[in-house]
């Protein structure tokens, strides 16, 4: 496992302010929180200290495929036992995010995930991310916007419910959607429907699509849903897409459309969507034109900082400084706040 380096070098590479646009905030949370509310409400944890944890959280080697990865949130929904975990939760992601000296994040999450667990109400889990995150802000000077996620993994019905919880719930924070999980049992063209309403409700949209590895036997599929989100779903970013370039005209698509790129190296190299660092398809987003940003994904599963993403680029992916401060430009472009 990479450790993580000190915060704030990446600002250097990067310009002010830091920006990060893909995190799951129900992918990051502490060790320390979930040992401190397993102990407090009696929950059967798999060990009793931060290092016996951290195996059943954090990923210590490359898994195969997105939904093995996935299976390291269990703890941590686990712990989500209450509308105070939830809050809890969303405000420390703010903290851990100014100490890495980020300026601007989007922090995204499943209301239906997080409630899962405990039959919390999901429009009662948004309304408490909103708060833990407002908190944050208050406490941290930081600006912290959300997105409320469809878990495709849970159905297409299933994300009916969860965009009504999320519509029902949001607060002014709650600035769009996204479309997350199996992209293979669901694939993009079953949440037409889903993504207008979002739309008509003022949400502005990022699905994550194409995000399997080269040689995939779903490989057509992936590229099928990247045209999907661009042209029905009405995606103006994409979550890793990195199938996109099996394609030029896909890439052409995305680069005419002014559309982003929310690259998260690390965890596609952990859940082997790319083979290593040296096959990441960011550089070649770079070099077509795109608006390919830098981001964790989910930092309490992978055990990184923003930081860490910039050293990997610049130091396994061979970017120079000028590419890393064009990453930084591009995230301060799609960001769903005006930045300038």
């Amino acid at each position: 496992m990479n450790e993580k380096p000190e915060a704030n070098t990446a600002a250097a590479h990067t310009g002010n302010p830091l920006v990060e646009l893909h995190r799951h905030l129900d992918g990051n949370v502490r060790l320390e929180t979930i040992l401190d509310l397993g102990r407090q409400h009696h929950l059967p944890l798999p060990a009793d200290t931060l290092e016996g944890l951290r195996p059943y959280v954090q990923v210590t080697q490359p898994v195969v495929g997105v939904m093995a990865f996935i299976a390291k949130f269990e703890l941590m929904q686990q712990v989500m036992v209450d509308a105070d975990a939830v809050r809890r939760i969303a405000y420390e992601n703010v903290a851990d995010a100014a100490a890495e000296g980020i300026d601007y994040i989007e922090l995204r999450f499943s209301p239906i995930f997080m409630a899962d667990k405990h039959a919390l109400d999901p429009a009662g889990v948004v309304r408490a991310v909103c708060e833990g995150a407002a908190q944050g802000e208050a406490d941290f000077g930081i600006k912290a916007n959300l997105i409320g996620i469809l878990s495709r993994t849970y159905g297409v019905e299933s994300c009916w419910d969860e965009l009504e919880a999320i519509l029902r719930g949001r607060g002014p924070a709650v600035v769009g959607v996204d479309l997350a999980g199996d992209e293979i049992t669901f694939p993009s063209h079953l949440f037409v429907e889903h993504f207008r309403r979002a739309r008509e409700s003022g949400l502005h949209v990022t699905i994550h699509a194409g995000e399997l590895p080269p040689g995939s036997p779903h490989a057509a599929l992936g590229l099928e849903n990247l045209r999907v989100a661009i042209l029905e779903l009405g995606a103006e970013r994409l979550g890793h897409a990195l199938r996109a370039v099996d394609d030029p005209g896909v890439l052409d698509l995305i680069q005419e459309r002014g559309i982003g790129i929310e690259s998260c190296p690390t965890s596609n190299v952990q859940t082997s969507a790319a083979p290593g660092y040296s096959d990441h398809p960011l550089v070649a987003f770079l070099q077509h034109g795109l608006l390919a940003t830098l981001n964790t994904d989910d930092p309490g599963i992978s055990n990184i900082t923003l930081d860490h993403e910039y050293h990997v680029a610049a130091e396994q992916m061979g970017l120079g400084p000028a590419e890393l401060r064009r990453l930084g430009e591009n995230a301060r472009q799609v960001a769903f706040h005006n930045l300038a």
